[in-house]
């Protein structure tokens, strides 16, 4: 009945009742989450994630399956001492979330974790190296809560719902489990823990949401980096914009924008000059395949960088729903 009548909806050309309307574009909205960018993104200091803070009916799950391809400077680690980066990566991802219910208010656990083939050359010190390497990148775990605008639903609750103003924050954990030899400037694993505290603004005007999102990564020190050396890094503060607009069919697209800065270095006490001050715009299209199957596309690219490590990223994710009565 469900996909009957959002099939039915989807065929008119007008708003049949724009209240009906949102009710079921958001419905169908929250088929593609924003794990999937978060999944999709090999350096999750430049993550360019599209509604985060969307809300979805309690106890839905979602499993994701997603491919990303990088071109360009070190997408893992900015500040990271290595110049003229000319790196590929290739990463498959498998993530998982599920929707809660935190005291009355919409809630949502995930984990992702990346595998990632890298090759490439760059310049350590002045000399030329070449790197080829493939592994688990670290995986991250996340706990989120929407506390305005976003009330824990049941499935059957939820197709009422409607937005308008939805503000949520959430905290992330990296964790150093990814492939790692202290004997290279670039792996695929950090060798440290990261924190991400955020907080985001989602605000729905007719068939368009605009979305901001403010957020600090924090970095504990790697004690074995690169032969030995103790490496810290200053927090990146990061902001992101979003502009969606969603179809009566299901299908939205986004365009996406960040800009980060922070992340200064130390190794053995002694300050670098890595300061990054960078700008990322990307593009995202969703859509939905039926009540269970969703797919969205996924693109970004560096427009300007003080450390010179802008990459473009190109992306595909799968993603399957099933719990709360689905």
């Amino acid at each position: 009945m469900l996909a009957n009548d959002v099939a039915r909806y989807s065929r008119q050309d007008a708003d049949p009742v724009p209240g009906v309307r949102r009710r079921w574009v958001a419905y169908w909205q929250f088929a593609v989450a924003a794990l999937t960018a978060e999944a999709l993104s090999v350096a999750h200091a430049q993550d360019i994630e599209p509604r985060a803070y969307s809300n979805a009916p309690v106890g839905v799950n979602f499993l994701i399956a997603g491919y990303a391809y990088t071109e360009g400077a070190v997408p893992f680690d900015a500040s990271l001492p290595v110049k003229n980066a000319q790196l590929k990566t290739s990463s498959g991802v498998l993530a998982y979330a599920r929707v809660i219910d935190l005291g009355g208010m919409s809630g949502k656990f995930d984990a992702i974790v990346p595998y990632t083939m890298l090759s490439g050359t760059a310049e350590v010190l002045g000399q030329p190296i070449e790197r080829n390497v493939d592994g688990f990148a670290d995986p991250r775990f996340r706990l989120s809560v929407n506390f305005f605008g976003s009330p824990a639903l049941t499935l059957k609750e939820f197709k009422d719902y409607e937005q308008d103003l939805i503000i949520g924050a959430s905290l992330q954990v990296s964790v150093p489990a990814g492939q790692y030899d202290n004997s290279r400037v670039v792996n695929i694993g950090t060798n440290r823990w990261s924190f991400k505290p955020e907080v985001g603004v989602s605000q729905a005007i007719g068939p368009w949401t605009l979305e901001f999102q403010a957020a600090a990564t924090l970095f504990t020190d790697n004690k074995d980096f690169y032969g030995g050396n103790t490496r810290a890094q200053d927090p990146i503060y990061s902001l992101q914009g979003h502009a969606i607009y969603g179809f009566c069919s299901g299908i939205w697209g986004s365009l996406d924008s960040t800009y980060f800065t922070g992340g200064r270095t130390t190794i053995n006490d002694v300050r670098s000059n890595d300061l990054q001050q960078n700008w990322r715009i990307g593009g995202t299209l969703a859509f939905p395949v039926d009540v269970h199957n969703s797919v969205k596309l996924y693109v970004s690219s560096g427009v300007s960088a003080r450390t010179d490590n802008n990459y473009d990223l190109i992306g595909i994710a799968w993603q399957y729903r099933w719990g709360a009565g689905l």
